[in-house]
């Protein structure tokens, strides 16, 4: 097994932690998201050259911008905002558009399932056996908190881990 297959195999672990702890306590601990960022140098099999890690770097940058702008009014968490920008790290230009078009989806689903009165009833049991810190709200209050870290998380798992292994 190479370098970069272990990088990925632990690209997924950590983004597998990740949808689980946000989904589990609303919060993406930040030594998870650190490694993400940290591993992602190990995932390259031979220095691929300035020009694709500059480019890699700007894509993770950027959406840490964007992220940090949603953050500010409250649309976003800052947990997903790191892992997002970690994500993108990972991602890179030719796989960016894929990544954002799939959270968003992702993201979308998981908002309505968790909305309607089935599926927040099943995720409040999830969370409720997996020891979470915090209910989820009765549903028709202000609003329905959404773990969005587990939409990110699935995301990342789909768009960036295929494509090494083709």
């Amino acid at each position: 097994m190479q370098l970069h297959d272990v990088a990925l195999a632990g690209f997924a672990a950590l983004m597998a932690a990740a949808a689980f702890e946000d989904f589990r306590r609303f919060t993406i601990p930040n030594p998870l998201t650190i490694a993400i960022g940290l591993s992602w140098p190990l995932s390259f099999a031979a220095p691929p050259g300035l020009y694709p890690v500059l480019a890699d770097l700007a894509c993770g940058l950027a959406v840490f911008a964007a992220g940090a702008l949603l953050f500010a009014r409250g649309w976003l968490g800052g947990g997903d905002v790191k892992l997002l920008a970690v994500s993108a790290l990972w991602a890179g230009p030719d796989l960016l558009p894929a990544l954002l078009i799939a959270t968003g989806i992702l993201g979308g689903v998981l908002g309505l399932l968790l909305v309607s009165p089935v599926g927040g009833q099943l995720a409040g049991a999830a969370r409720r056996l997996l020891g979470a810190a915090h209910p989820l709200p009765a549903i028709g209050g202000s609003s329905t908190p959404v773990p969005y870290g587990v939409a990110i998380a699935g995301a990342a798992l789909i768009v960036v881990v295929p494509p090494h292994f083709a």
